[in-house]
Parts: C-alpha cells; sequence; structure tokens
C-alpha cells in the first residue's frame, strides 16, 4: 500500500448464481491455495444444504448470519506515555464485513463435522439465529471495548 498515493477500490463481479457480491467476496474468503472452483463448490453446496434444512432463500440467510456477526466497535492500541491502551473505535465500513467473513469461515473450519459444506451450512444458520461461534466472537470484542470505554478519550 502506497504511503502518498491513494488506493482506488476495485469492482467486484457480481457471482453468476446468486448475482450478490457478497457471495464472491465469501467465496475468495473460503479459498485455500489459489483453488477458487474448490472453494465455489462447498459454498454452493452449503447453501443447498441451508435451503434444504430451513426451506428458506439461502441468501436471505447469508445476509442475516453477516449481519449478526459484524462488530461495531473493536479495540485498538494506542501508545501515551510510554503506556499502551486498548482504546475502543468504531469498525470502518469494508472492515466490518470483512472481519465477520473471517469469523464465520474460522469459526466453520474449527467444527467437528463430515465436510466442509456442511460445517460451513452449521455455522450460518447459527450465525443467522443470534448462535454460534462468529456471533460469540462479537460478543466478546463488543465486551472487551466496553471494559475499556475510560480510555476512549484517546481516539484521534
Amino acid at each position: 500500500m502506497p504511503r502518498r498515493a491513494f488506493v482506488k477500490k476495485r469492482k467486484i463481479e457480481v457471482d453468476p448464481k446468486f448475482n450478490s457480491e457478497l457471495v464472491t467476496v465469501f467465496i475468495r474468503k473460503i479459498m485455500l491455495g489459489g483453488k477458487k472452483s474448490t472453494a465455489q463448490t462447498v459454498f454452493y453446496d452449503a447453501m443447498d444444504i441451508m435451503q434444504e434444512k430451513e426451506g428458506k432463500e439461502p441468501l436471505a440467510i447469508l445476509q442475516q448470519a453477516v449481519t449478526n456477526a459484524t462488530p461495531l466497535l473493536e479495540v485498538r492500541p494506542r501508545r501515551v506515555g510510554g503506556a499502551n491502551y486498548q482504546v475502543p473505535v468504531e469498525v470502518r465500513k469494508g472492515r466490518d464485513v470483512a472481519l465477520a467473513l473471517r469469523w464465520i469461515i474460522k469459526a466453520s473450519r474449527e467444527r467437528s463435522g463430515k465436510s466442509m459444506a456442511e460445517k460451513l451450512s452449521s455455522e450460518l444458520l447459527d450465525a443467522s439465529k443470534g448462535q454460534g461461534a462468529a456471533v460469540k466472537k462479537r460478543e466478546e470484542t463488543h465486551k472487551m471495548a466496553e471494559a475499556n470505554r475510560a480510555f476512549a478519550h484517546y481516539k484521534w
């Protein structure tokens, strides 16, 4: 990232199946070792599993899960007078969804289950209901920000 020049955001193509940018970003986050077709297969299988289990639109479930896992506040370290303080700050616009996706994928990889598609669908269903490890991670982040509210005046 250059120090002086402004970095122009690239346009994200929409997903061909669901016609959504969120799906494209999610598939790219799932991808390991450059294997995009494998990541797409895992994601689409997870969406099919969610469709069978819930009977609702899987894209709506995905959006609800991401909304429930999206943090509003986080703590950032600030060095003031030789001491480090954990200062609560609001999460930037692009970073909030990125954190939510990262937490959902990490929680689904750590789940016990047969295939990644099943683990991902279970985590997405849990997150859409306000449960699961990704939502718990968001609540922990908010608790930490609330606990360090006394240092909010160091925000600049």
